[in-house]
């Protein structure tokens, strides 16, 4: 059984349209057991009742952005060990040094390729077929 059919990933973005543009790469990329939140806060709760194998968040969301929502999942025992990839349209060295400080797993910069997001993935996880 590939990997990818045993993943379980959330995504994490405000933007209706970010997460669907993330939601097509995923099912090209034939990723099945995704679930999107719209907030870093919601995700939160949601991923401490019930962890999954990787997040795919947005930085710049109100409330809890996606740094806060990393810092949130390595503070907390159940979560602390979840995949983390940060989705910025700002991929400055500021954010990029505080999300590798805070256990940043890998990050992309907007806009990108279904192709990118896979790989981006596979970083993280492996080669998922």
């Amino acid at each position: 059984m590939p990997l990818k059919s045993q993943l379980h990933v959330m995504v994490v973005d405000d933007m209706t349209v970010s997460r669907a543009l993330i939601e097509q790469a995923l099912d090209w990329a034939k990723i099945p057991n995704v679930q999107y939140e719209a907030d870093g806060k919601t995700a939160f709760q949601k991923l401490a009742a019930s962890p999954v194998h990787l997040v795919i968040s947005d930085y710049n969301m109100p409330g809890m952005d996606g740094l806060a929502l990393l810092e949130a999942l390595r503070s907390n025992k159940s979560t602390q060990r979840i995949g983390f990839i940060l989705i910025t349209g700002t991929a400055s060295r500021e954010t990029i040094l505080r999300g590798q400080k805070a256990g940043m797993n890998n990050f992309i910069a907007k806009p990108f390729t279904k192709e990118q997001l896979l790989g981006c993935i596979e970083k993280v996880t492996g080669k998922l077929t």
